[in-house]
This record gives structure tokens, C-alpha cells and sequence, in this order.
């Protein structure tokens, strides 16, 4: 039986954490990790990558390749439940890479769609800046953010269409209306 993988992909305030939180919560048969909370639990948990994943972070430094698809194939592996979503990644082609060389070495695991959650620039900008949660919130960080995710878009949208991965929702709705749209779709493809 393999385990079934939903990526998320979306701007800074297009609400992807979010989404597949509350997906994960009314559906006891999925599992939802943000690759920020999958690195921060290797590091809680005392482990020896845990260990060299904190060097990297304490520093202000991104996590190399390998380490992050490690940390992110365990947390798979030991997921409680054959379903797993999985927002903001793959952030490049680096990252999106590595995760596909992994998969077509490694048959319990299948890839079953990448879903983007499309909004606007203006409607990101609003959400992020509105909401102003501390001290990264600035416009420039705001910038920076959407630069970081946009740069790379073009080539991880084409890559996922060629091989009939990508689901584009519109990010635009209220929460109810997108995560019933995600959740449709999900489960359509279980």
C-alpha cells in the first residue's frame, strides 16, 4: 500500500497553511506537515539531524537539499495515516528535483497532485501586510518573499503540467469556499 502525497503550493497569503490545516482536521485519513514544522520537529526531537538541521537554522541559514528531503521522506514514512499534504514545498527547481529523483527510487510513496493556490500579487500584499505579524511583515520582506516564490514558478508549474500533476484553485474565495474546493479534489483523487 503506498502513501498518497498532496503538495501545496502558494504566494506568502494565499492561505495554503491554512487550508490543508483545516482539511487535516476534518479528515481523520490525512495527515498535513509544513516543511517548516517537519524541520522543527527533527530538531525537537533530539536527534542527531536534528542536530545538524539546527546548526543550519540558527545561523540563518537554508537547510542543503539533502537534509531537507530526509527530514521530509521520514516525516512521510512515519505519518500516521496513508494520506499526507504537505504545503510550501518544493520552493525551486532544486528542491523539486530532489523530491522527484526520491519518488522514482521509492515505490511506497506516490505523488497524486500539486495544488497551487493562485492569488493575486495585490491580494497577498493585503493579506500579509494587513495582518501585520511581527517584524518580518515589512514591505520588503513582503517583496523578497514573493520574489523567492515567484522566480522559480514558471518552471515548477511546467514541470507538473507535463506530467499532469498541477491543480489550480483560486485562492481569492473565503477560507470555507477554497478548503471545500481543496477538500472536493482530495478526495476525488483517494
Amino acid at each position: 500500500m503506498s502513501k498518497k502525497l498532496f503538495l501545496i503550493i502558494g504566494a506568502p497569503g494565499s492561505g495554503k497553511t491554512t487550508d490543508a490545516e483545516l482539511i487535516a482536521k476534518q479528515n481523520s485519513g490525512i495527515t498535513h506537515y509544513s516543511t517548516g514544522d517537519m524541520l522543527r520537529a527533527e530538531v525537537a526531537s533530539g536527534s542527531e539531524l536534528g542536530a545538524e538541521i539546527e546548526s543550519y537554522i540558527s545561523k540563518g541559514l537554508i537547510v542543503p537539499i539533502q537534509i531537507a528531503i530526509t527530514t521530509i521522506t521520514n516525516a512521510i514514512k512515519n505519518a500516521p495515516t496513508d494520506t499526507i499534504i504537505i504545503d510550501g514545498y518544493p520552493r525551486s527547481m532544486e528542491q523539486l528535483n530532489a523530491l522527484d529523483e526520491y519518488l522514482q527510487n521509492d515505490t511506497s510513496l506516490k505523488l497524486v497532485s500539486v495544488i497551487e493556490v493562485h492569488v493575486s500579487e495585490e491580494t497577498a500584499r493585503d493579506r500579509v501586510l494587513g495582518r501585520s505579524r511581527g517584524a518580518d511583515d515589512n514591505t520588503e520582506v513582503f517583496n523578497n518573499r514573493m520574489k523567492v516564490y515567484t522566480e522559480p514558478l514558471a518552471d515548477i508549474q511546467n514541470f507538473y503540467k507535463e506530467k499532469n500533476l498541477l491543480h489550480v484553485i483560486n485562492g481569492e474565495g473565503t477560507i470555507n469556499a477554497i478548503v471545500l474546493e481543496m477538500e472536493n479534489f482530495i478526495n476525488s483523487k483517494l
